[in-house]
């Protein structure tokens, strides 16, 4: 349960916190639910211990000179739990997705198992849904931050906060709206030094790009669902184009925290940010069962 209160309220109870392994120093996490439940929660926990939000309290950390930028991590590879910031929760904690009240779970698609990529989000980015993104595709922003998947060899933990360094970005067409997904490397990763564009992708990791690609098309249609598409003539984007593409999405961002500009829009996002007026209290309980579907592999 989330605790919004004054100063005076009971102490903060970090006894289940979790210490994020993380790049980005003094970040940890607070776990509430069970995980696997529709009660779970995971909130952020501040340097100075104060209660934060993934979404707007860590920094972008944008460094375009070399390329790098900070990404929280909500899925880990090869797991199946469809986590994300939630824009409805104040604080915006990670929770799992629901869709029609049932938790959502990615299929196995042959060959892989769950997601192919650490996947998480940029922070302080927000893909604006209130216009469109760029001129001549008619496509708005999905309303969530900036989508990362993270390629490098090790499998990563939720709530994690890297340095990444940007490698290209590939811009799929979900359900009508622009969902970018930036392809980056955690910087201490062991081949971030030899991976600086695409081309090193294709050199050191030959098929990933196309993988990456095949895997966001497929991954709705054992549910029954058609293919995903993508602009940009299904061709990925360079550097350059991929650090504009996150500098507009932070602009966004910053007119979504002002309040300011926002056309009418049903779900705009919640925007508290840290506070010393507010504290939440660790209640981290057993993981409850994962499905058996997420054991079975789908050929598509």
């Amino acid at each position: 349960m989330l605790r919004i209160t004054t100063r005076c309220v009971t102490r903060l109870n970090f006894n289940r916190t979790f210490v994020s392994q993380s790049n980005i120093s003094g970040f940890k996490t607070i776990n509430q639910g069970s995980k696997y439940s529709p009660n779970f929660k995971q909130y952020l926990r501040m340097p100075n211990d104060e209660a934060g939000s993934f979404f707007h309290d860590i920094p972008l950390g944008l460094a375009p000179e070399n390329a790098t930028v900070n990404m929280v991590v909500e899925i880990p590879r090869w797991s199946n739990a469809k986590f994300e910031i939630s824009k409805e929760l104040q604080l915006n904690p990670i929770i799992q997705d629901t869709k029609k009240g049932k938790l959502r779970f990615v299929n196995n698609i042959f060959p892989f198992k769950g997601y192919m990529h650490n996947y998480g989000a940029i922070p302080q980015t927000w893909e604006d849904p209130t216009t469109e993104e760029f001129e001549g595709i008619g496509l708005r922003g999905d309303n969530d931050p900036l989508d990362c998947c993270e390629i490098g060899s090790e499998v990563l933990n939720m709530g994690d906060i890297k340095k990444v360094k940007i490698l290209g970005s590939l811009g799929l067409i979900d359900d009508g709206e622009l969902d970018w997904k930036v392809i980056v490397i955690d910087v201490n990763d062991p081949l971030a030094n030899q991976l600086q564009n695409l081309s090193d992708v294709e050199k050191y990791m030959p098929t990933l790009l196309h993988n990456t690609r095949e895997w966001f098309r497929n991954y709705k249609v054992p549910q029954g669902k058609p293919k995903n598409e993508f602009a940009f003539d299904e061709e990925y984007l360079d550097v350059p184009k991929t650090i504009s593409i996150i500098q507009k999405c932070n602009k966004s961002w910053d007119k979504l925290i002002s309040g300011k500009g926002l056309e009418p829009f049903d779900s705009i996002p919640m925007t508290q940010r840290s506070s010393k007026d507010i504290q939440i209290e660790s209640k981290a309980e057993v993981d409850s069962p994962i499905p058996v579907e997420t054991k079975i592999w789908h050929y598509v």
